[in-house]
């Protein structure tokens, strides 16, 4: 059977071989076209921009201009950061030739004091139109380059250069800036967005030699200044704190001194430094750990043991919580025995019985773990946790942390006992201080603040900060108690050596222990702090200070920072123009250079002083190298005053002393005996309500050899001069 052939279709359209070949072309233009308008859409819209971008750099120049960097500013309006123009020195490759190259990059090693090896690479790279070689560069500098005559192939341009008038002052607050002006650590680190501004530039058109084309088109943009932030320290109590941290530290030998100063009803920072120091204005930058250290901002970024200071809180947990009584009365034997475990009282034998205002005076560890013990865990840790430990304060600083509260769950009684007294448990200095102002200042924990507002340079205020309760921790009643026990604490107890003459001070001492690097409790390392109120009767002033481990025989907070609280208030109260509120007799306290110890004793005797001398009884024979206060100084009746032999261990045995002779005044009228005070470096003192006709009696004998910026008191006839 035949096979069944394919019949042809009819209907099939028969495309001519030439129309073929059309088809073909049309196809390929059709793609090749769809190609054409792929790469067009993405180089045009897609990388457009970036294209564009790249054009401008191959036929133009960019130069940016710096925005002014905001003050920063005291409350006052004192200036402490500002910025002032310097200048940009940059290259441009492609305008020096092949054969100037190495001595354009001599010229400008040698007046930048930078590296002609590398200054010659940076000038070498012809694909860049032009390379930056310096920044900040000073007014003198750049007419020198001037001078040389370089044409196009140097260009300068304004910068700005940070300052800080006060020098090492403030200088954990304010931190630093880089070489760019971006803030690297304290306020120019934390509000750099505001101070920075926004940067500026200038796009000029320039032919491949770089030269700028005749009647081209230059795009400027204008930059936009930083904000100046201001700040509610004070200069001049940021002053008297700063160099009353200095003088603690060198009579110390302290690893570091801090010192707070704030208001207590409002939680203002006032003044707050470590020391030592460095001065921002020219940071060792070479030293990177020491630079780390001295910027440190220690008040808030350092955590210890508070030792007896958080006594305060204690205390106030206690009798808010009804634990205890204004009569409630204590027994202390020299320890306490808690499950088999003794915890020892800071005094061996004991305190014996005695009241609350009596316990606290001691500051009796026994007394204070019965409180601890007497509330209970659940209820003090509601109390610690309500005083902000565990947490940071929100200050505004970086590099805060928040101490460290060991979990409930994990406290047994006896560490209960030692939390009561200041042990197991850690805090930054700051959260002491916010715990403590709210345990005095009526019961309010309040947030601490150092920024008092951002204003722009056209007077917009950008962030303002007030007074910002947290919670109440404990009522009116009970934190007016707390005032009144901590007041007895510097007139009758441990803290009497910041008694300040004309007012009412209250407060605590503290002696923290420190560990070793093993975790064992050092027998050596210490800190020593205290904290002190002024007026104790309505408290408006705190400071806290503390010092890390003090080189001294014996130590304790009243005799190693006590007395440096009582020199800052007594300064700050000054300084403040706040009333006296207190009518305590106070004592001109004498010279004691150069007497035997018990002689200085006898004579501090004389004057209603009591003598704290810190070395061995037997050395009664040696002569009084230094003493604290300082002879000049009022303090109040019956206070202390520290003695130093000059063989005492932490002395400095280069340290020079300048002294003088006292010349005779007798007879002389105030303006004389003023010249001749003046020329001996004396300071006289005497009453300007009665200090007519020739003096009288001298506070030193004639040719008494005193120290250079003594003190010296005189007395008047009173009877006018003819």
């Amino acid at each position: 059977m035949a096979k069944n052939k394919k019949k042809p279709n009819k209907n099939k359209i028969k495309v001519p071989p030439s129309k073929r070949n059309l088809l073909w072309v049309i196809g390929i233009f059709a793609v090749l076209l769809g190609m054409i308008v792929v790469q067009l859409v993405l180089r045009v819209i897609v990388q457009g921009p970036e294209n564009a971008k790249k054009a401008a750099r191959q036929w133009g120049m960019t130069t940016g201009i710096r925005a002014q960097r905001g003050e920063i500013q005291d409350r006052n309006g004192t200036v402490l950061a500002s910025s002032y123009t310097t200048y940009q020195v940059c290259a441009n490759p492609r305008a020096i030739s092949e054969d100037d190259r190495e001595r354009v990059a001599y010229y400008l090693a040698t007046l930048l004091d930078e590296d002609p090896a590398k200054i010659l690479i940076k000038i070498s790279n012809t694909d860049k139109q032009q390379v930056r070689i310096k920044s900040q560069v000073e007014r003198s500098i750049i007419n020198q380059l001037s001078g040389l005559q370089m044409g196009r192939s140097i260009s300068f341009y304004a910068d700005v250069k940070r300052s800080y008038p006060e020098g090492n002052h403030f200088s954990q607050i304010l931190g630093f800036t880089n070489v760019d002006g971006e803030g690297q650590s304290g306020v120019e680190l934390d509000f750099n967005s505001y101070l920075s501004g926004i940067n500026g530039y200038v796009q000029t058109q320039t032919d491949r030699d770089n030269k700028p084309i005749p009647n081209a088109r230059e795009e400027y943009v204008d930059a936009v200044p930083g904000a100046n932030v201001i700040l509610t320290a004070d200069t001049g109590l940021q002053n008297i704190a700063e160099a009353i941290a200095e003088e603690c530290h060198t009579v110390n030998k302290a690893k570091t001194v801090q010192v707070y100063l704030w208001n207590v009803q409002s939680g203002e920072t006032y003044a707050m430094t470590s020391y030592p120091s460095y001065d921002p204005n020219d940071p060792p930058r070479e030293e990177a750990k020491t630079l780390l250290e001295m910027a440190r901002n220690r008040i808030v970024a350092d955590t210890y043991e508070p030792g007896s200071t958080f006594k305060i809180i204690t205390l106030a947990a206690a009798l808010d919580s009804g634990a205890i009584t204004m009569n409630t009365r204590f027994n202390c034997t020299g320890s306490l025995s808690i499950k088999g475990q003794r915890i020892k009282c800071w005094k061996p034998g004991g305190h014996g019985s005695q009241s609350l205002a009596e316990a606290v005076q001691n500051s009796c560890n026994c007394a204070f773990m019965a409180m601890a013990l007497k509330m209970g865990k659940d209820t003090f840790y509601e109390y610690i946790y309500a005083f902000g430990m565990g947490t940071k304060t929100e200050l505004g600083l970086s590099g805060e942390t928040s101490g460290s509260v060991t979990h409930k769950k994990y406290i047994r009684d006896s560490d209960l006992a030692r939390i009561g007294f200041g042990q197991s448990i850690s805090m930054t200095g700051m959260q002491l201080a916010m715990a403590a102002s709210a345990a005095v200042n009526g019961g309010e924990l309040l947030k601490p603040w150092i920024v008092a507002e951002i204003v722009s340079q056209s007077g917009e205020v950008m962030l303002q900060n007030y007074r910002t309760p947290i919670r109440r921790v404990i009522t009116p009643q009970t934190s007016k108690l707390v005032r009144e026990l901590l007041q007895g604490v510097v007139e009758h107890g441990s803290g009497r050596n910041a008694a300040v003459p004309g007012y009412t001070v209250s407060g605590k001492t503290g002696t923290a222990q420190k560990y070793e690097d093993d975790g064992s409790v050092s027998s050596t390392r210490l800190i020593a702090s205290f904290i002190g109120f002024a007026p104790a009767t309505d408290p408006f002033l705190g400071c806290l200070i503390i010092v890390d481990e003090p080189q001294i025989p014996v130590v304790f907070g009243s005799t190693v920072a006590a007395p440096y609280v009582q020199m800052v208030l007594a300064r700050a109260l000054a300084y403040m123009g706040i009333q006296p509120d207190n009518e305590t007799k106070r004592v001109l306290v004498p010279n004691l250079y150069g007497l035997t110890i018990s002689e200085a004793r006898r004579e501090l005797n004389r004057y209603g002083l009591r003598s704290v001398y810190l070395e061995s009884e037997s050395d009664a024979g040696a002569t009084v190298h230094k003493q604290i206060p300082a002879a000049g100084n009022y303090v109040v009746a019956d206070s202390p005053v520290i003695l130093f032999s000059a063989w005492t261990s932490f002395l400095a045995e280069e340290e020079e002393i300048q002294y003088t002779t006292m010349p005779n005044l007798i007879n002389d009228s105030r303006l004389n005996a003023l010249d001749k005070m003046k020329a001996a470096g004396l300071i006289m003192d005497y009453d300007p309500n009665n200090c007519a006709g020739k003096i009288t009696t001298t506070q030193y004998p004639t040719g008494t050899r005193l120290p250079v910026g003594t003190v010296v008191s005189v007395v008047f006839s009173g009877v006018p001069l003819n």
